[in-house]
Parts: structure tokens; sequence; C-alpha cells
């Protein structure tokens, strides 16, 4: 492993950044020890955090979609999956490769009544004909034709209605409290996380602004808001500062910014009016984390817009540009976003962009974290994506070619404790990152006297909270020293090898977004060459077999490193990405286990990799 320290004679002071208090919650900094749960179990207490693992978007057949691809699981037996049970998936019998650590089941808000009704022969609305017909309908064909003509037109209109065959509010209610249920029955405080939640489903003329909204308890609102009766995000939030004042705790995660349309960063609000000083603070309020990858596409960059970056290349999703006039722009992706948040820091004082990095999958098959690549056998969408045959050259209705799809990505949390307060609180406190799927570890810290000197993990963590800040967190400047960061990353314990560390930096000049890229540790004795590149780590995958060997690359990695071209006068981001070596693509374990030949035009490798929360630097 190698280490760069790069030093500088400007310096800065320490500082967690305090916003509008009106918008903005102070983390809990009560010293917390090990507590016995109501079943007398002692919940184990981590000083230093512990990072769990889980997953944050996951639909299961009370998704009106989900149910017409085949999908028959509820939200009880999405958990079941979740803790390692095996559960049946048209047909076929699947384990997740590794228990979680928490979950959210995520249901469309916007079909819960009519999907309770369909199950419920009691329910007000259960023989209406439409249902009738479509518990009757038997072909994919048939299921997508009527998906669309019921679903799919007006969910993605720029005026939702309810469906002619909505049950009514009460029906609506008993669905959430089917969802409410399955919650409370699985949450076993110190070893598995249940955390209510919904999807928002906005998507007005089939550009995303999807959300996911979760709940720090189960004090929650008696129905679920969907896009008929909320279909901006403005007056979502307005709801859910309704919900705070009630008492009950909420926030929202957008996803899939890669199929916005140009909407999730806009510069104008939904009224098309630029955006202001109230948009940026509440918007920065309720909106703390945003979703990097997912099933549909990687969110952090793509190779056409950042030709600089020698990763960007990585499940770009191209197809989902062949629908719902969807077209490719740099505005539509992670980093642009929270890059360009600095420039409206600089304007209007708050940057609404200020996110914290997740990961999910919104697989539809009520089967949540199924990431593994070898483990996609069975796809994401039910019929949708099904077989090999129909993922090689199909498509997911209205989105997406099958072999662009991935299986998604997972949400890590840094968390004292697996208990549903602690799990929100990190998340709500953007002490996250998002893996591609891999179980890899990442720290990342920074401050003004950081001990550069530490090669030892525990040491280098507990430097890093008394000396400094975790990621998700602001420095300000307030003596001119310059910032220091020290980076730790470990490997999966049952995956592929580290290739390097990456701290990505971003600022605004002149309006404009700028970034560089800086490689702060490696593997395997490699040397940067006079432009900062570092040679390419190697290949063991053998396409034949599907296979690969950790002959290549480390266990762990550790970095420190100082910003060479740092202006304390500059606002300014930094967020650190790991990279894996390579090993096989899902599309070529199916390629071996069919025996047919690789796809053309799709990476046979990749390189799993994760994606921390920012630290931010302002100079104010």
């Amino acid at each position: 492993m190698k280490k760069i320290t790069l030093v500088l004679s400007i310096s800065l002071a320490l500082f967690s950044c305090k916003e509008d208090k009106k918008h903005v919650r102070d983390s809990e900094t009560t010293e917390k020890k090990e507590i016995v749960s109501a079943s007398g179990d002692t919940i184990p207490f981590f000083k230093n955090k512990e990072a769990f693992f889980g997953e944050t978007h996951v639909h299961t057949s009370y998704s009106l979609d989900a149910y017409l691809g085949g999908t028959r699981l509820k939200p009880t037996d999405a958990y079941r999956f979740a803790k390692g049970e095996t559960v049946d998936v048209n047909g076929n019998k699947i384990t997740i490769s590794k228990p979680l650590d928490f979950c959210a089941v995520t249901d469309h808000a916007e079909y819960i009544g009519e999907m309770y009704a369909n199950y419920t022969e009691a329910s007000e609305g259960h023989d209406h004909p439409k249902l009738i017909e479509l518990r009757s309908l038997t072909s994919f064909k048939e299921q997508e034709k009527w998906f669309f003509k019921y679903v799919v037109n007006n969910n993605r209109s720029s005026t939702p209605q309810r469906t002619d065959f909505f049950p009514g509010e009460e029906a609506v209610k008993n669905g959430w409290q089917v969802m409410i249920d399955a919650v409370n029955e699985h949450y076993t405080p110190g070893t598995f996380t249940t955390i209510a939640g919904f999807e928002w489903t906005a998507a007005p003329n089939g550009g995303n602004l999807h959300r996911n909204i979760l709940f720090r308890d189960m004090n929650l609102p008696d129905l679920p808001v969907g896009t008929v009766d909320i279909n901006r995000e403005e007056a979502l939030w307005k709801w859910m500062a309704g919900l705070e004042e009630q008492g009950m705790h909420v926030f929202a995660i957008p996803h899939n910014s890669n199929a916005s349309k140009g909407m999730m960063f806009n510069p104008n609000d939904s009224d098309g009016n630029p955006i202001d000083e109230e948009y940026v603070k509440t918007r920065n309020y309720y909106e703390p984390l945003i979703e990097m990858m997912q099933i549909k596409g990687n969110s952090e960059v793509h190779a056409k817009f950042w030709t600089n970056d020698e990763f960007a290349d990585f499940e770009n999703a191209n197809s989902m540009q062949n629908y719902s006039g969807r077209k490719a722009m740099k505005e539509n992706f992670v980093r642009y976003g929270l890059i360009k948040g600095l420039d409206y820091e600089n304007k209007l004082g708050t940057n609404p962009y200020k996110y914290g990095i997740v990961g999910g999958t919104d697989s539809h098959n009520g089967t949540p974290s199924n990431v593994t690549e070898s483990n996609f056998e069975y796809g994401s969408h039910g019929a949708a994506d099904g077989s090999i045959e129909i993922r090689r050259t199909s498509e997911v209705g209205g989105w997406i070619k099958g072999k662009d799809l991935n299986p998604g990505a997972l949400t890590g949390v840094w968390a004292s404790q697996n208990t549903r307060e602690d799990i929100w609180d990190a998340m709500r406190n953007k002490e996250t990152f998002a893996t591609s799927g891999t179980r890899l570890k990442v720290r990342f810290f920074g401050g003004f006297d950081l001990d550069e000197t530490l090669n030892d993990y525990d040491a280098l963590v507990a430097d890093g909270y008394n000396s400094g800040i975790p990621m998700g967190q602001t420095l300000k400047n307030t003596q001119g020293k310059a910032p220091e960061f020290s980076v730790f990353a470990m490997k999966d314990p049952d995956g592929a090898n580290l290739d390097r560390i990456q701290i990505i930096k971003g600022w605004i000049e002149n309006s404009e977004t700028k970034e560089e890229i800086y490689n702060v540790a490696w593997s395997d004795e490699r040397k940067l060459d006079a432009n900062g590149k570092l040679p390419e780590v190697g290949n063991t995958v053998d396409l034949t077999t599907a296979t690969y060997t950790n002959s290549i690359g480390s266990t762990q990695l550790m970095g420190f490193w100082k910003d060479p071209s740092f202006n304390p006068e500059i606002n300014a981001i930094y967020y650190v990405r790991v990279i894996e070596i390579p090993t096989p693509r899902w599309s070529t374990y199916d390629a071996v286990r069919a025996n047919l030949p690789l796809l053309d035009n799709v990476a046979a490798t990749v390189q799993e990799r994760g994606w921390t929360s920012p630290i931010w630097y302002t100079p104010k």
C-alpha cells in the first residue's frame, strides 16, 4: 500500500456547520452505552461506531407495477428475505448472500389502496371489474399492456388522477397498516432494524422526481401521500413540515437523478421561477441524502460528460435515454449537483444539494439488497427481466433495456448501535456511504490537526472523531490552516480486493463547476505518473468461467491527504470513492451459466466501488 501526504503552509480551523435552526436538527451528542431491549437482550454499543448495511428502496406486491410483473411477496416477506430466509420469486427459490442489518420497504404510495383491495375480499372495491381483470391476467404481455394503459400514462403525466378503480381512503389506510405491521413484526433491536417508509413517485411529463420517505420511529401519519395529492417537491416538503409540527421525524431521499430530464437539480422551482432562499433552505433540511446508484443505473457520473474520469464508464444505463423523451444531460448526475450546490450557497446562503450518499436497489421482486452480481439470476422486475434470455434481449417496460440493468446498491451507515433511532439519526446526519453491492467499509475524516503518522485503523478512527469530523459534516475556516483528510477502506470479507482510494474535490469558479480527482492510497506498489495518474491494477477475471482471484489488490488501504490546490476563500466539497479490482459482471455469470456468448457493447467485468458522503469546506 502507498500513502500520499501533500502539505501546504496555509491552515484552517475546525467547525461543525449549523444552518438555519428552523431547517436543521442538531446531531445527538448524548453519550450512550449498552442497553437492554424489551426482550431482555443486550444491544451492542460501538464507541467509535460500526458499519451497518441495509436497504432503503425496495418494492413488494403492494406496489402495483411489482404485482403486474408477477411479484407476490408482501412487506413481511421482504423483511424475512432481508434477514436471510429463502423466499419464492416467480417460482424460484432465492436467498440473500448475507443477511442485512436494516431495511426499509418503500412501496409506491400511489396504489397502496388498490393493492389492499385487490388482496382483501372484504375490502371496498375488491370486485371492481378492473381489479377482477388485474387478477385474471396470466401473460406478461397482457400485464405490461395493462400497466401502460392504467398506470404509466397517468402517473407520468403532468396531472396524475385517481384510477377509476380507486377503492377509497379506508383501503389506503388499511394497506399502509399492513406495511406498518410488518415493520413492527420484524424489528429486533441490536440484530435487525426495520424502518417505516414509502415512495412518493412523482414523474411529471416523464421526468423522474421520485423520493423515498423514511420515518425515525412509529409515530406515523394515518396515510402516505402520493402524486395525486402532491405532484411536486415543494408541496411534499410542506406536507412533511406538517408532520413535524405533530411531533413526527421524517426525511426524503431523491433517487434516479439520471432519469430526471434536468429536473432534479433544476435552477427553477416547479412554477418556473429561479429557486430562492426559502427553497434552498427547505430542500437542505428535508432532503439530507441522495441515492447514488440503483438497478436503473449509476447516478454519480456518466462517461459522456466526465471524459477525464477514467472510472466514469460504470453502469451508465445508456438505454434509459430511449424512453419517455429522456435526454442524457450532465445536469442529471449527483456529482454535478453536489458541486453546483456550492454556487447556490455562495449566492443564496444555503446549499440545497448538501447531500449525504446512500444506495438502494429499487427491486420490484420484494427482495431487498439482492445485490451480488452472481445472485442476479432472476433479475429485479419480475417477468420483465426474470430470465437470462429476456435480460439479454428485452427491456423493463418504459425504462431501460435489460442488459443495462445492474443488481443495485447498498447503504452503509456508521452508527453506535443497530437500533431504529441510531440508524435513522446516522442517515439524518449523513454519516453514510453507498456501495455498488459489495460490503466494503470506508471511513473518511477531515480536520486541521489529524495525525498523519497513524497506520492503525482503530487509532485513525479515534483520531478522526477526537481531532476532526466524519463524512457528512462541514469544516469552516477561522484560522487560515489547510484542511487535511484521513481515509481508510477495508474489503468485503467475501469479495474482491481493493484497487485504490480516491478523493474527488469540487468547487465553483466563475459560476462554473470544477473538479479534480486525486489518488490517495493504492495497492501493489504502483507509482503515480507526472500527471498524478495511476497504472491499472490488472485483471484476473477468467471470462470462460466467470471467476477471478484476489492475487492483486489489497485487503485494506489507508491514506492521509492535504489539498495541493487549496484556496481558503473558496467553498469546496470532498468525497471519497473506493475502487475494487475487476470482477465478473452479472451478464458474464449469465452467459457462463447458459453457455452463451458474452453480450456485445456490454462490459464483461466491473470494478465495484463505494462512495462516501462528502465533507464540505466553507470560508464563512
